[in-house]
C-alpha cells in the first residue's frame, strides 16, 4: 500500500534479450512492500527474445513499455527518464530481486539532503551474503567493489545495476552521455560527472539488492564500443595526462580510429561546457577516492 502524500518514484529498467529475467525483476518490484507510489518503465531496446511480451497484458499495473531499435544502454536509460513522471528515478538492471522498503530507503537518503544519488548494497543471487557497497576504480579504470559499510558513506562510482537519483539532478547534469555506444562506462561517467559538478553519490547499506551476475552479454558488445565510451569519458572530464593514459589502455584495436570517431562526435564542445560549469576537477576526484589513475 502506498502513501499518496509521498512523491512518485519511476523505476526505469532497460532490457535487451533478458528472457525470463525481466519478469522476475518486475514481479519482485511489485511483490515487496513500499510506501511510495511508483511506476515502472521498461525500455525494450531491440530485444529479439519476446521476453517483454508478458507486459502487454499487464494493463492493471503502472507499467509502461517503450520499444526501441538498439540505441544502447545509456540512451535507453535516458529515454526511460524522458518518459518518466516521478520526482525520483531508480535505474535498475533487468535481473534483480528487491527487499521490502528498498525504494523508500534509497529515496529517503536523497530527501534528507545527505546525498544527490544513491546506490544500495548489491550482492549476487548465488552469494547473497557477499555484498558490495558501491564501487571505486583501479589503475586500469576497472571497477572494484567497496567493502562493508555500516552507515551511508560516499562512493566514487554508482553501479548501474541499481542507482537512485533525483529528477532535477539527473536532468541538470544531462543524464547519461548521449553519444555513448551499446554498453560500457555509462555508470562510471555519470558518477564522475555528478561529483565534478558538485553533487554527492552515496551508498545506502540499509538496502541490499540481489543481482544476477552473468558471464557474458545476451547481445553483442565489442571492445570498440567499450573503448569508444572510455575515450569519450576521458575527453569529457580528464586532463591531458589522463586522456593519454586512457589511450594507452586500448589494445588489439586501432586506437587512432576510435579517437577520431570520438572527436568527430562533438566531444570537444562537450568538454568545454563541462569545464565551464564543474566545481571540481579530475585530480580532485582521484585524490578524494584514492584512485591510482
Amino acid at each position: 500500500m502506498s502513501d499518496a502524500g509521498l512523491p512518485l518514484v519511476s523505476v526505469i529498467i532497460p532490457v535487451k534479450n533478458e528472457g525470463q529475467n525481466v519478469r522476475m525483476t518486475v514481479e519482485s518490484a511489485f511483490h515487496v512492500k513500499t510506501l511510495h507510489p511508483f511506476e515502472i518503465i521498461v525500455v525494450d531496446d531491440g530485444s529479439t527474445d519476446d521476453g517483454c511480451r508478458f507486459l502487454d497484458s499487464w494493463r492493471d499495473k503502472p507499467v509502461k513499455v517503450l520499444r526501441t531499435e538498439g540505441i544502447g544502454a545509456a540512451a535507453a536509460r535516458n529515454l526511460g527518464a524522458e518518459h518518466a513522471r516521478g520526482e525520483f528515478f531508480i535505474f535498475c538492471d533487468a535481473h534483480l530481486f528487491f527487499q521490502n522498503y528498498w525504494l523508500d530507503h534509497l529515496v529517503s537518503l536523497i530527501q534528507s539532503g545527505l546525498a544527490d544519488a544513491v546506490t544500495p548494497g548489491i550482492a549476487s543471487i548465488h552469494r547473497p551474503n557477499v555484498v558490495g557497497y558501491g564501487q571505486t576504480l583501479n589503475r586500469m579504470l576497472g571497477v572494484q567493489w567497496n567493502k562493508e559499510a555500516l552507515s551511508p558513506v560516499p562512493t566514487a562510482i554508482l553501479p548501474g545495476g541499481c542507482l537512485a537519483i533525483g529528477r532535477r539532478t539527473f536532468f541538470d547534469v544531462g543524464g547519461f552521455d548521449r553519444k555513448f555506444r551499446v554498453w560500457g562506462f555509462e555508470d562510471v561517467e555519470l558518477s564522475i560527472k555528478l561529483w565534478l559538478f558538485g553533487y554527492t553519490c552515496y551508498v545506502q547499506p540499509l538496502v541490499k539488492v540481489l543481482h544476477l551476475f552473468r558471464q557474458s552479454h545476451p547481445y553483442s558488445v565489442t571492445m570498440e564500443h567499450v573503448y569508444y565510451n572510455m575515450m569519450r569519458m576521458a575527453y569529457s572530464h580528464f586532463n591531458e595526462t589522463r586522456i593519454a593514459a586512457c589511450r594507452n589502455l586500448i589494445q588489439h584495436v586501432d586506437s587512432s580510429r576510435i579517437e577520431e570517431a570520438v572527436l568527430a562526435d562533438g566531444v570537444l564542445e562537450q568538454r568545454r561546457q563541462y569545464m565551464a560549469r564543474r566545481k571540481y576537477d579530475d585530480e580532485w576526484f582521484m585524490r578524494r577516492f584514492g584512485i591510482p589513475f
